[in-house]
């Protein structure tokens, strides 16, 4: 399977965004990733229905928006999810994990389940039949810039065997935080197919450096 590169757009240079997003569309980015965050969720204030909106106007690419707040199914509506999207919501930010999915179908995007580093592999087991992917955080949500949490590696191949035993192998994985490179070709040996590139990849120094960046993570997660 060719990976694809969700763009983090928290770590975009906003003074220079319709550069960013020229580029983008002429390297063929596949999705923008969106951190919605609340300050409740996550101890930060993330990108808000206004940024939403107005990124829609500059381009056409998808949104992948990652929602970081508390009960989310009660949020859905701000957003103006569109049947291209990618919304990901967290297992640990409802106590109704299948109403809210249940919840998201409607909007017709791709509805995807995201888990925190520490948070087990199997309390996906009762939910596979709502989800069409996982976002597996490799860093706890909230912050960008930092490093991997090592044991999300080993989480990686350990949801690739879940899935299979499961007969599951048509979910989604997407994967997040400090994904360089490196960690891109690693992660894609274990069923990764969706890359959020940040600091450490396609948003790692200039705005100049972004087609470079964008290539060269674009080879690495397809070897």
């Amino acid at each position: 399977m060719i990976g694809k590169i969700s763009a983090s757009m928290m770590c975009s240079d906003l003074v220079h965004l319709k550069d960013t997003i020229k580029v983008f569309e002429e390297e063929r980015i596949d999705y923008l990733h969106i951190d919605v965050m609340d300050g409740e969720f996550v101890p930060n204030f993330g990108l808000g229905v206004d940024y939403i909106r107005g990124l829609r106007e500059l381009t056409n690419i998808p949104l992948d928006l990652h929602l970081m707040v508390l009960n989310p199914e009660y949020k859905l509506q701000w957003l103006g999810i569109q049947n291209t999207d990618i919304v990901s919501i967290h297992y640990e930010s409802t106590y109704q994990v299948q109403r809210a999915l249940d919840w998201l179908k409607p909007f017709g995007c791709k509805c995807f389940l995201a888990i925190n580093p520490a948070t087990p592999v199997y309390v996906l087991e009762e939910v596979l039949d709502y989800i069409d992917g996982i976002n597996l955080l490799m860093v706890n949500p909230g912050f960008a810039g930092q490093s991997i949490v090592p044991s999300t590696i080993k989480k990686a191949e350990k949801l690739n065997s879940f899935l299979n035993s499961q007969n599951k192998n048509d979910i989604t994985v997407e994967v997040d935080g400090n994904i360089t490179t490196h960690n891109a070709h690693l992660l894609k040996g274990f069923g990764a197919s969706i890359f959020v590139a940040g600091s450490s990849s396609v948003f790692s120094g200039e705005v100049t450096d972004l087609r470079k960046n964008i290539r060269n993570l674009k080879q690495a997660i397809s070897e």
